[in-house]
């Protein structure tokens, strides 16, 4: 007997890299699809599902910064990408069955609704999938640190960071095979570490607002269902151990 969900609301933060799939940029239109079918299989479970995607598949805008563009104008080029990675997971969600709502920060409504906290939580609460784009709307702040912005302000229980390996380790496991991976850490731990998973404001706010932070491998089919029932292999990370 499988185990029920462990949290009711929550947030599934997803690089743009994730949806490259084996592709060196852009997106892989078959690994939006299993995506959007684990995240089916999260809202069968009876869990409110929201989510923000990066953009560096597309445009990184620190990248941009370090090839000589202004720092702001490149973080709003991001923002953008960041925009056009939701709307192509708006289309695989809705051809999962799933009805998605895309809200951006940066106001565009011919393409996605506003971002509006109040009405993103009436539509989680209705069982609708809720796709936060660009960014916080500021330069400066990363993808992460929005999804840990957004998980606060819709009082998630969990932010779920999907990755390329199977939770947080002392090293690269893909270049280290003998890293170590952690079962549980401290936000504490993650900052003093300086292990590489999120950036330090994202911490800070998960850290601020007790938000636990659970990473595990989005490329692994059916893992995000498993970790919500607290199966299969990921890191949490919590205020004490």
């Amino acid at each position: 007997m499988n185990n029920p969900p462990n949290y009711q609301r929550v947030m599934l933060k997803v690089s743009g890299e994730a949806l490259m799939g084996s592709r060196e940029y852009g997106l892989d239109t078959a690994t939006c699809r299993r995506i959007a079918e684990d995240v089916r299989g999260a809202v069968e479970l009876g869990v409110q599902v929201c989510l923000v995607i990066g953009g560096g598949n597309i445009f990184r805008g620190i990248a941009g910064a370090a090839a000589g563009m202004d720092r702001s104008q490149a973080d709003y080029m991001g923002m953008l990408a960041t925009v056009m990675n939701a709307l192509a997971m708006q289309s695989a969600l809705e051809k999962a069955g799933l009805p998605t709502r895309v809200q951006s920060a940066i106001p565009m409504q011919s393409l996605c609704e506003p971002y509006i906290r109040r009405r993103a939580i009436r539509h989680m609460e209705k069982g609708r999938v809720v796709i936060f784009a660009g960014g916080t709307g500021n330069p400066f702040f990363t993808t992460d640190t929005a999804a840990a912005l957004r998980a606060a302000e819709m009082e998630c229980n969990a932010l779920f960071k999907g990755t390329q390996v199977d939770g947080v380790y002392s090293a690269d496991p893909r270049k280290n095979p003998k890293a170590e991976r952690y079962v549980t850490l401290t936000y504490l731990d993650m900052l003093a570490r300086d292990l590489l998973v999120m950036d330090a404001a994202a911490i800070s706010l998960a850290r601020e607002n007790n938000l636990p932070i659970i990473v595990f491998n989005i490329h692994e089919p059916g893992a995000f269902t498993a970790v919500l029932r607290g199966e299969g292999k990921f890191t949490t990370v919590i205020e004490q151990h």
